[in-house]
């Protein structure tokens, strides 16, 4: 049974989350009954990650079993043809071996969040970043992400619901960059707790607003209390942008 390795970019507006659920639309549930229209067939497909409702992604991936051997170029144009109107696009699909796993495999999963530091509201980017419009230190907040780049219980920054069998978790990289009025905070890490990202997020956005200190954030990690977290970012500013598997 042939197996495909989807790479797959997506507007997590209108979207439940990647993850099939018995009621709502799902990144998930769009493929796979894209899948059914085209070949005839009910497959379940996993991904990499499983992205919240209104996170986008320009590089998921996610595979399949199907029971023919479709050429990839169908597997892709086909997909993408049943998935209409849908915001979901199949950049490639290449066939891979059995022992391929989009999650189990993966080593290191990148995330990339927008901040539009502005006073003016969002126009073209509505839906797709974080709208901050009162001033940002982006070096700041840079020099606050380096505290919590390594090996660490990050509990403060996970979700009550957090399903994840430690709090312990690598940070590998964790940047912040302005170009212009767009702050770009760079994440990558084999893997992530349930709302770590947006919650580091909105950390990093009370050290750059002069709210909190660079030590503030230090004592908020430190502390392992989810309590002394700051605001969640909203989700409209996270994108998976690619995981690596070598």
């Amino acid at each position: 049974m042939p197996r495909y390795k989807l790479v797959v970019e997506y507007d997590g507006t209108p979207f439940f989350g990647w993850q099939y659920q018995a009621t709502g639309i799902t990144v998930q549930g769009v493929i796979e009954e894209a899948i059914l229209a085209f070949s005839g067939e009910t497959a379940r497909i996993q991904g990499a990650g499983r992205t919240d409702t209104g996170v986008h992604a320009t590089g998921q991936v996610a595979h399949v079993d199907l029971a023919r051997d479709w050429p990839t170029d169908t597997v892709r144009d086909a997909i993408n043809a049943h998935a209409k109107p849908h915001p979901v696009a199949i950049l490639s699909a290449t066939l891979v071996g059995d022992d391929f796993n989009a999650r189990m495999s993966a080593r290191k999963r990148h995330y990339i969040y927008r901040i539009v530091n502005r006073r003016a509201p969002l126009a073209l980017d509505a839906n797709r970043a974080w709208s901050v419009k009162w001033g940002l230190d982006a070096a700041l907040m840079h020099e606050a992400a380096q505290v919590l780049v390594g090996k660490h219980d990050f509990t403060t920054f996970r979700a009550a619901e957090c399903q994840a069998a430690s709090p312990v978790k690598t940070l590998d990289r964790f940047d912040v960059e302005r170009i212009g009025d767009d702050i770009r905070v760079h994440a990558s890490a084999r893997s992530f707790l349930h709302h770590q990202v947006r919650s580091m997020v909105g950390c990093l956005q009370l050290v750059g607003s002069g709210r909190w200190t660079v030590g503030d954030l230090r004592d908020a990690l430190e502390a392992r209390d989810r309590t002394r977290c700051g605001p969640l970012a909203p989700p409209s500013g996270l994108y998976l942008t690619g995981v690596d598997y070598a």
